[in-house]
């Protein structure tokens, strides 16, 4: 039963019964929905932004797992590419050092992808592009590894030839000269015996008397065996391969012949004074790919390292050369 409210009238003094307007009612009606309306947005915003569905928690959980993982893939990423690169410096600076082979240039090998700048577009990047940018940094691992691979087969069959390289490589003196007393003229500018200016000297002169044996330095087949008239008189030159040659000049009498294969501590020939020299001696020389080169640097096998500083010191004197 619905309610009757009355109220005191104060112009008729009598209690009268109170109605409201529809107007009135309708204005009430309506801020009550208003309201209740901005009530119930505030209520679903607050909710929505600090309280997600069950669904937005199960998206933002997969994400931060995805996150997670990206994460470490991209450590794990990058402490490979870590070890792939240590292993291409010790392949260009070592190895290939080593075996005198040309380094393998950066641009051959996939170059690495900037993983700092990565991880900071990663809170911006959707699962297909987080899926991309893995997919991108294995395949950059894998071309560099490739790359790796073919790099040490090449280094494999270094290896295989190395003992090879190394006997076909100058590593002894061409006479003997254990007190390091024969070393006469050194490698470099030298006053000229016959034309007393300074010229260039191409390699070392041994003193040492007429019909001392000669030495092949490295295993290697003699190129060249006799006088050709080019001042060096009777003279061998040993195509040793990898590179390099050898010439062993003056000589009193060639013992090989142009073709023959010789080995490194064989006896190609003996001291002597022909050509253009002004005193018995052998004139020894080393080239690399075509261009002379200091044959001090060729003596490891014979010198110890306090006889080769001896040797050094006595070879850079500026005096005048026999030939």
């Amino acid at each position: 039963m619905k309610k009757i409210k009355y109220y005191y009238n104060t112009n008729t003094l009598r209690y009268e019964k109170l109605e409201t307007p529809l107007r009135v009612k309708l204005l009430r009606v309506l801020g009550f929905i208003s309201a209740a309306i901005v009530t119930a947005l505030i209520i679903v915003s607050i909710a929505y932004r600090y309280f997600p569905s069950a669904n937005e928690k199960k998206l933002l959980t997969e994400n931060e797992r995805l996150e997670e993982q990206y994460e470490n893939l991209d450590h794990a990423a990058g402490k490979l590419s870590q070890r792939l690169k240590e292993l291409e410096e010790r392949d260009n600076e070592i190895y290939r050092v080593i075996f005198e082979a040309n380094p393998i240039p950066d641009s051959s090998r996939a170059m690495e992808i900037a993983q700092q700048k990565e991880w900071k577009m990663v809170t911006s990047m959707t699962n297909s592009e987080l899926e991309n940018s893995i997919v991108q940094t294995l395949n950059n691992l894998n071309n560099r590894m490739s790359n790796q691979d073919a790099s040490y087969a090449d280094i494999t069959k270094f290896i295989a030839n190395k003992e090879e390289m190394l006997a076909s490589t100058p590593a002894i003196q061409p006479v003997s000269n254990s007190d390091l007393k024969r070393v006469a003229s050194g490698y470099g500018s030298r006053i000229d015996p016959v034309y007393k200016t300074i010229k260039f000297h191409a390699g070392l002169d041994f003193s040492a008397p007429q019909g001392t044996p000669i030495y092949a330095t490295a295993n290697g087949v003699a190129r060249t065996a006799g006088n050709l008239g080019n001042g060096y008189g009777n003279h061998v030159v040993i195509n040793h391969g990898y590179g390099y040659e050898t010439l062993y000049g003056h000589m009193f009498k060639v013992k090989v012949k142009a073709g023959q294969r010789v080995k490194r501590g064989e006896v190609i020939g003996w001291v002597g004074s022909t050509g253009k020299s002004t005193g018995p001696h052998c004139h020894y020389e080393v080239h690399k790919n075509g261009r002379p080169v200091d044959p001090i640097y060729f003596f490891y096998n014979d010198l110890t390292p306090e006889q080769f500083d001896r040797m050094l010191k006595m070879a850079a004197s500026s005096n005048q050369s026999f030939d």
